[in-house]
This record gives C-alpha cells, sequence and structure tokens, in this order.
C-alpha cells in the first residue's frame, strides 16, 4: 500500500526560518574570512590589493542595497493594493447590506443570508488561520455565490426596487471579482533563487569585511549587527509577501464587522 504524501514534506520555509538560515551562512563566511585573514600573507590585504578590494566590495555592496530596496518596494506595493482590495470587498459587503435593505421585506432573506456567508468568505482568504481553528474549507463554491444566485431570483415590483436591484447584482459581481482578485495573487511572488544569489553577494561582502581588517571584539560585534540587520531585511521582505498568514497579516476584523 502505497503511504500518503506527508503535507509538511513541500510547505515553504517560513520567513524568519529563512531569516535565520540567511544569518547563519552569512555568519559563517564572516568567521571564514576572519580564519583566512590569518593565513593570508600582509601584502595580499594592504597597498594596492586592499584598493582594488575595497572598489569591488563597493560593487557588489551597491548592488545588494539596491536589490534589497527593489524587493521591499515590490513586497510592500503588492501588501498595500492586497490591502486596498480587503478595503475594497469590506465596503462592497456593507454597501451591499445597505441597499437591500432600502430595498425591503423581500431582500431580508438575501440580508440574512450575506451576513451568513462572512464568516466563510473569512476563512476562504485567511486559511492558515482558518486550518488552525480546525475549519473544513468548502472548495466547491465561492461564500458570496449563494447570495448572487438568490438576487437573481428576486423580483422586483416597482420601478424604485428594479433600481436597487440593478446596484445590488452589480455590487455583487464587484464583490466576486474582488475575492477572485485576491485569489490570483501569488502567495509567494519572490524567487528563491533571487534571494540565494543576494545571499551569496552578502556572504561574499561580510566574509571579505573580515579578512581585510585585523580580527577584534569590536569589529566582531559591529559585523554581527550589521548581519542580524541584514536577515531581518530578508524577513520582512518576505513577511510582506504573505498578507494573509505570519505576523503582518491583514487583519480581518474590518470584513468580519462590517455588518455589525
Amino acid at each position: 500500500m502505497r503511504e500518503s504524501p506527508d503535507p509538511d514534506e513541500d510547505r515553504p520555509l517560513s520567513p524568519i526560518q529563512f531569516a535565520a538560515i540567511a544569518f547563519a551562512c552569512i555568519i559563517a563566511s564572516a568567521v571564514g574570512g576572519a580564519l583566512l585573514r590569518t593565513r593570508l600573507p600582509e601584502a595580499h590585504v594592504s597597498g594596492d590589493s586592499k584598493d582594488v578590494i575595497k572598489l569591488s566590495i563597493a560593487l557588489v555592496a551597491t548592488m545588494s542595497a539596491l536589490v534589497l530596496a527593489l524587493l521591499f518596494a515590490s513586497t510592500r506595493t503588492s501588501f498595500e493594493r492586497t490591502s486596498g482590495l480587503v478595503s475594497r470587498m469590506t465596503a462592497d459587503i456593507a454597501e451591499l447590506d445597505r441597499v437591500l435593505k432600502h430595498y425591503g421585506p423581500d431582500a431580508e432573506s438575501i440580508r440574512a443570508a450575506l451576513r451568513a456567508e462572512i464568516q466563510p468568505m473569512i476563512d476562504s482568504i485567511w486559511r492558515d488561520e482558518a486550518v488552525a481553528r480546525g475549519v473544513k474549507l468548502d472548495e466547491s463554491k465561492a461564500p458570496e455565490e449563494e447570495v448572487l444566485f438568490m438576487l437573481q431570483d428576486l423580483q422586483p415590483a416597482n420601478s424604485k426596487q428594479r433600481a436597487l436591484h440593478s446596484r445590488a447584482l452589480q455590487i455583487s459581481t464587484d464583490l466576486q471579482q474582488t475575492q477572485l482578485a485576491l485569489f490570483a495573487q501569488p502567495t509567494d511572488s519572490i524567487s528563491n533563487t533571487f534571494l540565494i544569489v543576494l545571499i551569496v553577494w552578502l556572504m561574499f561582502i561580510f566574509g571579505i569585511f573580515s579578512m581585510t581588517a585585523p580580527p577584534n571584539p569590536t569589529l566582531f560585534v559591529v559585523i554581527a549587527m550589521c548581519i542580524l540587520s541584514a536577515s531581518a531585511a530578508f524577513y520582512l521582505i518576505l513577511e510582506l509577501g504573505l498578507p494573509f498568514g505570519g505576523l503582518m497579516q491583514l487583519s480581518n476584523e474590518p470584513l468580519r464587522n462590517a455588518l455589525k
């Protein structure tokens, strides 16, 4: 009998795990550079050789800083776009409920269905939180489809109800499109190869830093703090790439309280 696959085997590294690995690799390169310093002739790390090394490190450090800044700007823009979609979804739900309220008693059942579908809608977006609570997600239909079907079956009796019915259908369609836009966004748009190359660059930079200066406690403390800062940058970038999971995830409270 073939064993079922372990769901944890293909799970990607969390941002804190990736940052810890980056920190360990860069620290190891710095220690290696300090050990290499004791074996190199002084002429290799002084004079013209030292000037060439400084220029080379400046070039690689500039490229690394530029790449880190671009990565942060990209993930920050994506995070803010996702936050805007969630805010738009919250506004659409509140407006839809208001339109149905003005429609009259015939729409009360749809308003009740709309309130009942908010939690399943939240669970379908914040999946990690839902799974942690033991919620079984229903992939057979989108949470707002039932409300849309009920709206389509609604029969307006006068011109006012026809106008409100048309507006409610439009809002419900916009709500579906917004949710589809959230699902269409990749959960991790940053290439691991790209991040690995950036780590290699930082390993080279800090390894050379340790190699070109005599080792002392102050040097090691400063280098360790710089490496910690670089690792924290990786953590922030990867966290911003997970708007519905992790420590910096978007809050679902506004959506949960949209109709309260």
